[in-house]
């Protein structure tokens, strides 16, 4: 499996440096829903402290747990791909701090610097991979034939 890659220590400083320039910082306290699926994705967060899950509704009343986020991870990915809308809920597990970049800020940033923009969409790329990747495995664990151990 592969190491889990962290969007702002993938990104050579001189492009880093850059980005930052657009950050924010927030913070939310502990039960805080950030968004919900199908809202707008107009934004994204670098988590700097404290625990993210991110969900999926089942139904009116039950939510599925699909990840838990932490410090330096990536907080939604909606905001890069059409139709901007949030494919899963988020609520703060822990006090949370993190940085929030207004996703056109960052996509006009991108145009002026083509190298930040693709450096930035294949960082996204992979965390999107291995958090696939940690997905499958759950699945396959959670649908795997149980072995009857030998008496």
């Amino acid at each position: 499996m592969t190491k889990a890659i962290k969007l702002l220590t993938a990104l050579p400083p001189p492009q880093r440096q850059r980005l930052m320039a657009l950050a924010q910082e927030v913070s939310f306290p502990e039960d805080f829903r950030i968004f919900e699926a199908g809202g707008r994705a107009d934004r994204f967060w670098v988590v700097r402290s404290g625990a993210v899950t991110l969900d999926q509704r089942v139904n009116s009343v039950q939510r599925v747990k699909v990840a838990s986020l932490g410090s330096g991870d990536l907080l939604g990915w909606s905001w890069l791909f059409p139709p901007y809308e949030w494919d899963f809920g988020a609520q703060a597990f822990s006090p949370v701090r993190a940085y929030e970049f207004e996703a056109a800020a960052v996509l006009g940033l991108c145009e002026e610097d083509p190298r930040l923009g693709l450096m930035l969409v294949r960082s996204v790329a992979e965390i999107l991979a291995h958090r696939l990747e940690l997905t499958r495995g759950r699945l396959m664990e959670q649908h795997a034939p149980h072995r009857r151990s030998a008496l």
